[in-house]
């Protein structure tokens, strides 16, 4: 009986489309994840996948989008507030839009309402504000969920839910594959954090600074569940050159990132032949 696989996908806003590599590595090897957790891009990329999408198709489809400016720049328009005691009601800020309308605007069709219309097991993470902890939604409403795990603070205003304010999953978990540690023979984790770096950029601005700090801390989150316990398979994509929120950057990053395809398929085939003398 062969192995099976678990994967958990780690948050890191743009950088997180280099997750589609990976997902596209797994079709190619045939591979189907038994289960499947996510925070922030990584939880909407697993939803992707755990909808039974191909790593081609979520590849096609983010292209069709984020490789034209005015098919964003019309879905942002959508995204706005409908009325001005909406505008109101969250008050004036940089950006108007709310990462809910966001990605009701951005979020393919096959992505499903609900958790319980999934084909793979999904984990999606949170972070509760004034509970100071990680919410790892599994059941229920699928969209809020995947919108309060991208609420990246500073960029997008928080998600309300059963009586929570919600931010960004990252802010606890940014990689979770504690999740998924017992679900499966062999693990796959995916960070695509980064860490801030100077190359090629001016003085960082205000909101690059409190990004960059918020890099920094997942960092050392992610090293500190690492010294705990390592999943079979840890990769780190090579994203630190963009930004969070370079999504119009995709062709860059997807061309940077490539190498992480082949890089998994090696890891898996190292995973595999292990499994096989321990058997």
């Amino acid at each position: 009986m062969s192995p099976t696989f678990a994967i958990a996908f780690g948050g890191g806003g743009a950088r997180g489309l280099a997750h589609i590599h990976v997902i596209e590595a797994l079709d190619e090897l045939g591979i189907k994840p038994v289960s499947i957790a996510g925070s922030s891009i990584g939880a909407i990329m697993g939803a992707g996948m755990a909808a039974g999408m191909t790593g081609r198709e979520i590849h096609q489809y983010a292209r069709s989008i984020l490789g034209r400016p005015s098919e964003v720049a019309s879905r942002m328009w959508h995204a706005r507030p409908g009325t001005l005691s909406e505008v109101m009601a969250t008050g004036f800020r940089i950006s108007q839009f709310n990462i809910e309308r966001i990605l009701k605007a951005f979020l393919p069709i096959q992505v499903p309402d609900d958790f319980s219309e999934l084909k793979i097991p999904l984990q999606v993470t949170a972070t509760d504000f004034f509970g100071h902890q990680l919410v790892v939604f599994r059941k229920g409403e699928l969209h809020s969920a995947l919108a309060a795990s991208a609420a990246i603070p500073a960029v997008f205003g928080p998600v309300k839910r059963e009586g929570r304010l919600l931010i960004d999953g990252g802010i606890y978990n940014p990689v979770p594959f504690d999740l998924i540690e017992s679900d499966a023979d062999i693990t796959i984790a995916i960070d695509v954090v980064g860490a801030p770096t100077m190359a090629g950029r001016r003085k960082p601005g205000s909101l690059d600074l409190v990004l960059g700090a918020s890099q920094l801390m997942m960092q050392s989150i992610v090293a500190g569940k690492l010294q705990q316990n390592r999943p079979d398979i840890f990769l780190q994509a090579p994203v630190s050159q963009f930004r969070a929120l370079d999504f119009l950057k995709i062709d860059a990053v997807m061309a940077e990132t490539a190498p992480l395809k082949d890089e998994l398929k090696r890891a898996v085939d190292k995973a595999l032949q292990k499994s096989r003398r321990k058997a």
